[in-house]
């Protein structure tokens, strides 16, 4: 790797920080310092598997409200027959759709991901984002581009 790609993580950093998203800041930080104790050896396994323990987290998080007795069955009755439920639940049914669009677009165009990573910073630190949707975003991008394309 190259002082190019360092200078790349300090700028994400630096966005990061003006942007006041602690998200972007401590991730960059982070992938800073390993770099430059010159741990690379460890980013596949932060890349690959990294992103895998990171959404079971995400669902574990999500889940927990039904471990620990939070959710009722009128919470659940709610979802089925109330506005917001309803459309928590098609947002939800868009969001695993647009997933799975965004994981093939991945999957076939690799170099999607810069373009990713570059909207979702400018998202986190400008539009106060939170960048946790990168497979639904791929998949924004599958149906957008789509749709540019005619295809």
């Amino acid at each position: 790797m190259s002082v190019f790609h360092d200078l790349c993580l300090l700028c994400m950093l630096f966005l990061g920080v003006i942007g006041e998203n602690y998200l972007v800041s401590v991730s960059s930080a982070c992938l800073l310092l390993i770099r430059l104790l010159g741990l690379d050896a460890i980013l596949p396994y932060l890349e690959g598997p990294g992103l895998k323990l990171g959404l079971t987290l995400l669902i574990l998080s999500i889940l927990t409200p039904f471990a620990s007795g939070r959710i009722t069955m009128d919470d659940i009755i709610g979802a089925v027959i109330k506005p917001q439920g309803t459309a928590a639940i098609l947002g939800g049914i868009a969001g695993a759709y647009l997933g799975a669009r965004g994981l093939t677009l991945l999957e076939t165009h690799p170099e999607s991901i810069t373009g990713l990573v570059i909207g979702t910073i400018i998202g986190a630190t400008f539009f106060r984002g939170i960048p946790v949707g990168p497979l639904v975003a791929a998949g924004m991008a599958a149906v957008l581009a789509d749709w540019l394309l005619g295809s």
